[in-house]
């Protein structure tokens, strides 16, 4: 049920945010992991060096962990696998590889993040495959994304969410982004489906706020739940009174909660919780409320062309009052 077509650019890194929109658009040529990888990132050289894993071309052949070392004394010392050195490797790998996705996200390379993201679609690694879902959902997203395109990413999208739901169940941006694919793909199943798949969406979003309580757009997100349900027209009503014997429901003043909530949290982080605040408070019929905070939408800086169709609307609705 949750209206979640653009968001706002959150969620840096597992822990702690994505990348802001205003970053640098500079693209650095690293369109995809060559062989030679491991010998071009400074980062990947220094784990190298931390862990002694001598590096030969695409050889895969690591010749120091099989070098005999042995103690004081003569007693040999336990020699560590290769396989264990590679296992090194390889997390310095995906470290890399979700450094350069968030540097794209980050400058709104949506097409290159996709084609950096997708080399790695059989990725073992929440924070790849989540990464991936939501690039595959910005794509779908694009006004030169086809119907039939946009379709075949959303569905793409939320099987990257589940797999990365089922690799770590403990990351609050897999929680946030598997609701957000499960949501996307109620469009295209009617609205029994979206009703329904209405509890396992909210679930979600309260769990990602349950791991990280500092993350503004999950919190947003749980308060357009609210915002949808408060709304909900009858029809509606009757189909999700018909699949649940306690419906699910809400009103205007938990959204309003939420929505505050995510503004104390990040203040003018997005200008669509701007927006809804005031909207919210005009469904509350406080006039007074709904000014004050439909003129901070208004007078948002634009940075997305979202922006500006979020100011267009604050302006309209407050000629109309």
């Amino acid at each position: 049920m949750c209206p979640t077509r653009t968001l706002p650019v959150a969620d840096r890194s597992p822990l702690t945010q994505e990348p802001r929109s205003h970053m640098a658009r500079t693209w650095l040529q690293t369109d995809r992991l060559r062989p030679d990888a491991l010998t071009r990132f400074p980062r990947m050289q220094a784990g190298r060096a931390k862990h002694r894993v001598a590096h030969h071309g695409d050889s895969g052949y690591y010749p120091e962990v099989f070098t005999p070392r042995r103690r004081l004394g003569g007693e040999a010392a336990p020699v560590r696998s290769w396989r264990h050195e590679a296992r090194l490797v390889a997390a310095g790998a995906v470290e890399e590889i979700i450094e350069q996705a968030d540097y794209l996200y980050g400058s709104g390379e949506t097409k290159k993040l996709y084609q950096l993201l997708t080399q790695h679609k059989n990725s073992e690694d929440a924070e790849i495959l989540w990464r991936l879902a939501r690039a595959s959902r910005d794509l779908a997203q694009l006004t030169s994304t086809s119907a039939e395109e946009k379709k075949q990413l959303v569905y793409e999208a939320l099987e990257y969410a589940k797999k990365a739901l089922e690799k770590n169940e403990s990351s609050f941006a897999v929680h946030k982004w598997y609701a957000i694919c499960i949501s996307d793909v109620g469009d295209y199943e009617g609205i029994k489906t979206k009703i329904a798949n209405a509890y396992v969406i909210k679930e979600h979003f309260q769990k990602a706020i349950e791991l990280n309580p500092k993350d503004a757009t999950s919190i947003h997100l749980m308060g357009i739940w609210c915002y949808s349900f408060a709304e909900m027209p009858w029809y509606q009503s009757k189909i999700a009174a018909m699949l649940f014997a306690a419906p699910p429901s809400s009103t205007y003043e938990e959204a309003l909660s939420y929505f505050h909530k995510a503004e104390e949290v990040d203040p003018n982080f997005y200008s669509k919780n701007l927006l809804l605040l005031g909207k919210t408070y005009l469904k509350l019929n406080n006039r007074k409320m709904a000014l004050l905070w439909l003129t901070k939408t208004r007078d948002y800086p634009a940075h997305t062309e979202e922006d500006k169709q979020v100011q267009k609307e604050a302006a309209e609705l407050l000629n109309s009052i």
